[in-house]
């Protein structure tokens, strides 16, 4: 009898317990699903478990196009005219996006190509991209302004940014080093980060997936431009970096690529960037 009281007792006093914490417990203070981590050069998130990283890209100024580096035999005549532009900071992440950072955001998985959560996601359409960039908005609670990166955004940080070496793929001048790309992948993509990173920290600008901007497609202009956004509409958006499917020559920083946006294949995935704004 006296080991029933006492149970009786420790049930009703672990529900008096609970009580007092639920009502302690504010709407406010409902566990998130999110984490986020500054450091003086990125933003470290975790969403549902899973993390990835939002590398600092300072602003500056670069020539845009097919420059000396690029060879002269490679380079399309999209690839011209070289071009002054100037941008203000931004975040670009680490990686591309993997299976799991999209299927914690949108719970399915398009990819063709399965075995590993590290794996980038691929067979993403370009417009799908943007409900996965709307629904991880929504769930960082809109406080952050997550979005694809302008085809200026994209080439600057494949350059190396203000840190550049002056290379022709994104961290080297030997394609190996930092490509997953026709001859080496094997036929297949590869978990991301797994070859050498260019000068900013940055993993598979080259090679691995081709990588959608937000930018319409559309000629070159001569004339220096501030945060260029592209065309105001078109047919075709913005592929950039090449792919486990091409040769080494889609791999170079400035090469161009184009596709219509309702069009998801294998060696399509998406790199997210994240508009600089001060901390609060």
């Amino acid at each position: 009898m006296r080991n029933r009281a006492l149970h009786h007792c420790l049930l009703l006093l672990s529900a008096l317990v609970s009580v007092l914490l639920f009502s302690c417990t504010k709407k406010g203070d409902e566990p998130k699903d999110y984490n986020v981590y500054y450091t003086d050069t990125s933003v470290i998130f975790t969403v549902k478990g899973i993390p990835f990283t939002m590398i600092l890209v300072e602003g500056g100024t670069f020539e845009m196009g097919a420059t000396e580096e690029q060879g002269q035999e490679d380079p399309d005549e999209n690839e011209y005219p070289i071009h002054v532009v100037n941008l203000s900071p931004y975040y670009i992440c680490q990686t591309e996006v993997t299976q799991a950072l999209w299927y914690a955001v949108l719970d399915t998985n398009p990819s063709m190509i399965m075995g590993s959560r590290s794996l980038p996601v691929d067979c993403v359409k370009w417009d799908v991209s943007q409900e996965f960039i709307r629904t991880l908005n929504k769930i960082l609670d809109n406080k952050f302004e997550i979005r694809m990166p302008t085809e200026a955004e994209w080439e600057f940080a494949a350059r190396g940014g203000n840190r550049s070496k002056g290379y022709k793929y994104s961290g080297s001048d030997d394609v190996d080093e930092v490509a997953w790309y026709g001859p080496n992948a094997d036929g297949q993509t590869h978990a991301v980060g797994t070859k050498k990173p260019n000068e900013l920290g940055i993993y598979d600008m080259s090679g691995n997936l081709w990588e959608w901007c937000q930018d319409w497609t559309g000629h070159y202009q001569p004339t220096e431009q501030t945060n260029p956004t592209g065309p105001s509409d078109g047919t075709h958006h913005v592929m950039r970096g090449g792919s486990w499917t091409y040769g080494q020559t889609f791999c170079r920083v400035s090469r161009r690529n184009y596709t219509s946006n309702i069009i998801g294949v294998s060696n399509c995935g998406l790199r997210i960037a994240m508009t600089y704004k001060d901390r609060d």
